[in-house]
C-alpha cells in the first residue's frame, strides 16, 4: 500500500505542476519576457505582446489539460492498489511518460495561436 501511494503522488505530480502553473500563467503571469521562467520559444519572446498572448493561450490548456489528466492518473493508479512493486513501478513509468507527451504536445497548439496572431516579426495582424 505504502509504494502503490508513492507511486500514485508521483503520477498526480505533472499534472499538479500544469494546474498551478496554468492557474499562475492566467492570473499572474511573468511581466517581463526573461529567460528563466514562463513560456519561452523564439516566437512567444519577440516582444511583450507575444509574451503575454502565449502565457494566456498556455495557462489556458495547462489548466484544462492539468485538470483531465489529474483524474485520468488517479483513475489509471487504482487498479493497481495491491498489485506488485514491479508492476506498479512500470504503469508509473507509463503513466508519467504520456502526461509528459500531453504537456509537451500543448505547444503546437500555443505556437499555432501565436503564428496566426503575429507575423515573424512579432507584429499583431489582426
Amino acid at each position: 500500500m505504502g509504494f502503490w501511494l508513492f507511486c500514485t503522488v508521483c503520477a498526480l505530480l505533472c499534472p499538479l505542476m500544469m494546474l498551478i502553473f496554468g492557474w499562475r500563467f492566467l492570473e499572474k503571469p511573468p511581466k517581463k519576457i526573461n529567460g528563466f521562467y514562463g513560456y519561452r520559444t523564439t516566437r512567444s519572446m519577440k516582444n511583450q505582446q507575444t509574451w503575454d498572448y502565449a502565457h494566456q493561450v498556455c495557462g489556458k490548456l495547462w489548466f484544462r489539460a492539468g485538470a483531465v489528466m489529474l483524474s485520468l492518473s488517479l483513475l489509471a493508479m487504482l487498479p493497481l492498489l495491491g498489485r506488485g512493486i514491479e508492476g506498479q513501478s512500470i504503469w508509473l513509468i507509463v503513466v508519467v511518460g504520456v502526461q509528459i507527451v500531453v504537456m509537451l504536445a500543448t505547444l503546437f497548439p500555443v505556437e499555432r495561436a501565436l503564428k496566426r496572431k503575429f507575423d515573424k516579426y512579432g507584429r499583431r495582424i489582426d
